[in-house]
């Protein structure tokens, strides 16, 4: 063999195994749900799981399928109207308190334990109080949403400002520049990166605010359905519906993903976008 073809034989290789590396990275979520997915339909099927256990993907499609697309639209709508409802008024109170937080330390010494206090009590625990106070309408399932996706909103808003480089913080201060300027041009801007962050991770608290007051009280909603299939031993069918969820919490974060890769291009890491 000569001594040309064996640098070419390795490039070649190089190549496959670099191209193959690549086709793993794209697909291996895809991957790992296809096999997930295989796995669990054989599991049941094979080993003979009791369907009020755990039922197999298949019957959990058949069951989605059962049920009229116009009642999931019904119930999809009941739900992420709440969660978009709680997650707008997080944001309205969120970033304007992260805001004060940092321009104030006195301000931010006062409310930051109070915030901590009401991010540790449990929600769920509270919930029923909320909906005593506030009747079963729309509003006391929103207060309850917005009560569980706040917080990370404050503290990604705040980490972010505060992380401004403190050069720029003082070329502002010479030049004699407002406060609101150093606020909206130097530190907001810096923060956009955490304030997204904070904002996906709210928007999927955002759904479990919804659901967890539909299991109080609600009528209507994808939780409101997932507890009424489960009382009545429909386990593929509430699983069909905790399926749907998820989907709706996934492409919720992927929206949030994209406006930020539409508003704020810069502010993604060049290797993620």
């Amino acid at each position: 063999m000569s001594q040309k073809s064996m640098p070419n034989k390795t490039a070649l290789s190089d190549k496959a195994t670099l191209a193959i590396r690549q086709w793993l990275l794209n697909y291996a979520s895809a991957l790992f749900f296809i096999v997930f997915v295989v796995m669990w339909e054989l599991i049941c099927r094979f080993g003979k799981v009791p369907v009020y256990i755990l039922p197999s993907p298949v019957s959990i499609v058949n069951a989605f399928f059962d049920v009229e697309f116009s009642r999931w639209l019904e119930h999809l709508w009941a739900t992420l109207r709440v969660a978009l409802m709680g997650f707008a008024l997080s944001i309205c109170i969120s970033i304007p308190l992260a805001i004060a937080m940092v321009r104030s330390e006195v301000l931010s010494r006062t409310i930051y334990p109070a915030l901590v206090v009401i991010q540790s009590t449990p929600v769920v625990a509270v919930a029923p109080l909320i909906i005593v106070l506030m009747g079963t309408g729309d509003m006391s399932r929103v207060l309850i949403t917005c009560l569980i996706t706040f917080f990370p909103l404050v503290v990604s808003t705040a980490t972010g400002m505060l992380e401004t480089p403190e050069e720029l913080i003082e070329l502002s201060k010479s030049l004699r520049a407002p406060r609101y300027r150093e606020t909206w041009q130097i530190r907001i801007p810096y923060a956009i990166p955490h304030i997204f962050s904070g904002l996906k991770v709210s928007i999927t608290l955002a759904i479990i605010g919804a659901v967890v007051a539909e299991f109080v009280a609600a009528e209507k909603g994808l939780g409101y359905f997932i507890q009424f299939s489960t009382s009545f031993f429909k386990i593929p069918q509430a699983f069909a519906g905790l399926i749907f969820l998820a989907v709706v919490s996934l492409v919720l974060f992927k929206s949030v993903q994209w406006a930020q890769q539409w508003l704020y291009p810069w502010s993604i890491p060049k290797n993620k976008r």
